[in-house]
């Protein structure tokens, strides 16, 4: 069973460095949260993710973590983080945090211990080959920078060397097998923090790269997917009320055999995820649904979401988000009347909903340099848009010691500007909150089925219990006629659509809801 809390929660993902700066050094902070937190009751939010905020060298925003125990000073103090949880639930809002699991930075004391020539505690801590001279087939090493003779994996990035989790299929005698001590003692050391956290107030975590373990897994990642069986126990036993949601998008591997509550739904090209909002990388131009008149089919993701929604809806929540700090703000392509049509499919989908900071004023990706190891990502991270003061209201810091440069367009979004105008993105999106934590029927675990599937540039009709949900994303008005429209009423819309006889006229990019 899935901590209770998930049926209704709706989460806001929070990058900490660029949300909100209270002390002026032009960096995000814990304390800068606690002051935003009345405003993120105001849009029905009532749970967050919190990107890494551990001690870290940050070559990778926070990824390479160097103390899982210790909040990096330039977030505040752990007690500043024990303060939000208490901040947090005082509100009625969980807290997740994010748990790096594959990997450490190679400043960590683990990683530094297991360098040593000398044979000690962490030694089998991360995978190591035997000698200077022998790779690790099919995956990145590095060799000869230690006094260790040996190579040790990366998981990710230069930084990152792989912890040991063990290895499935093993072809050499240095590689653990995943019942080992050595692997057995990594995967207790992961609990020792997550108990750590959860005892002093955290609600769970998000898992970043959870599929990445253990190494030469079978196409399934059944070994894997054991590890996590595993702390779900754990977290079953000693803490029923905390919450995991894996960054592996795949829901069968994910929540079927690794026990995970939630599974995001990743924008991997090509996916159903991705023909919604992002299929402009496609030949021919953008084709993405809500794309007002792209050619865009929902056809395309219901292929897709359905499998993988049938096969795991009865044991946990796939969770859809508008954006990540990985992926590319929604408004980079989409206007913001295409984005209202596109967040009411997300907050009235079953699962569990997540919104990225800033994509409820429809902040823009933007084209600035890498930072700490974002890359292309870097223009999804800018600093949160509050106002017109110094800085967008981020920080009253001087612009050149930001994090990252605000966006300096002269239409730039704020929460300011958009409070006060009723028919913009982010009042649109605080009723659609509103409408999904009112109507059960429309929160994670209420049955979902489609009725109404059109081709190209047609309207999608879908049923969340006893609700009617139709979202028209072409320029032209629509009308259908079909029997299940028979006694409904009209409870909410978006876009001038209305009933008449028994059917439905749809106005040009519109979403309604009806009612029996």
């Amino acid at each position: 069973m899935c901590p209770s809390w998930l049926k209704n929660a709706v989460f806001y993902e929070i990058y900490p460095q660029s949300f909100s700066d209270s002390n002026g050094d032009g960096i995000g902070d814990l304390k800068g949260i606690i002051c935003r937190l009345d405003y993120l009751c105001s849009l029905g939010i009532n749970a967050l993710w919190i990107n890494p905020c551990y001690d870290s060298p940050f070559m990778d925003a926070g990824y390479d973590v160097r103390d899982y125990k210790k909040v990096a000073p330039r977030y505040g103090t752990n007690e500043d983080l024990y303060d939000l949880f208490r901040e947090c639930h005082e509100r009625g809002i969980r807290v997740l945090l994010d748990l790096v699991p594959g990997h450490t930075s190679d400043e960590h004391p683990w990683f530094i211990e297991s360098c040593k020539a000398e044979h000690n505690q962490y030694s089998g801590r991360y995978v190591w080959t035997e000698h200077a001279f022998q790779g690790i087939a099919d995956h990145p090493y590095i060799s000869g920078m230690k006094p260790r003779s040996g190579s040790y994996m990366l998981n990710f990035f230069a930084s990152q060397p792989a912890l040991n989790y063990g290895w499935l299929h093993r072809t050499e005698s240095w590689m653990s097998a995943p019942d080992s001590p050595e692997a057995l003692a990594t995967r207790e050391a992961m609990k020792d923090v997550m108990r750590f956290w959860l005892d002093r107030g955290c609600d769970g975590f998000r898992v970043d790269m959870a599929d990445s373990l253990v190494k030469n897994d079978d196409e399934d990642k059944h070994a894997t997917a054991m590890i996590w069986r595993d702390i779900r126990a754990m977290l079953d036993s000693d803490y029923p009320d905390a919450a995991l949601v894996s960054e592996w998008s795949n829901p069968y591997q994910a929540i079927c055999l690794g026990g995970f509550h939630m599974d995001f739904y990743l924008d991997h090209h090509y996916n159903g995820y991705n023909t919604l909002l992002r299929d402009y990388e496609t030949e021919g131009g953008d084709h993405s649904f809500f794309k007002s008149d792209a050619g865009g089919d929902i056809r395309r993701f219901l292929s897709d979401y359905l499998p993988k929604y049938e096969v795991s809806r009865s044991l946990g929540y796939i969770s859809m988000f508008t954006c990540n700090h990985d992926t590319p703000r929604p408004a980079n392509t989409l206007s913001p009347a295409e984005l209202k049509l596109a967040y009411a499919f997300i907050f009235t989908m079953p699962g569990v909903p997540f919104l990225y900071y800033g994509d409820e004023i429809g902040m823009r990706y933007l084209d600035v340099p890498t930072k700490e190891g974002g890359y292309q990502r870097t223009g999804s991270r800018t600093p949160m848009q509050w106002d017109h003061h110094r800085n967008l209201g981020f920080s009253s810091a001087p612009e050149d010691e930001l994090y990252l440069p605000v966006d300096h367009a002269p239409d730039a979004p704020t929460v300011e500007d958009q409070l006060k105008n009723d028919d913009s993105l982010l009042q649109e999106t605080k009723r659609l909150i509103a409408l999904r934590l009112k109507y059960t029927d429309l929160q994670a675990d209420a049955p979902f089925s489609a009725v109404y599937v059109g081709g190209q540039n047609e309207p999608f009709l879908y049923r969340r219990g006893d609700l009617l949900l139709a979202v028209n994303p072409s320029g032209s008005a629509l009308t259908i006629r079909i029997p299940e429209l028979a006694g409904t009423e009209i409870i909410y819309r978006i876009g001038d659509s209305r009933m008449s006889g028994s059917g439905l006229i749809m106005a040009g990019q519109s979403f309604t809801v009806l009612k029996h």
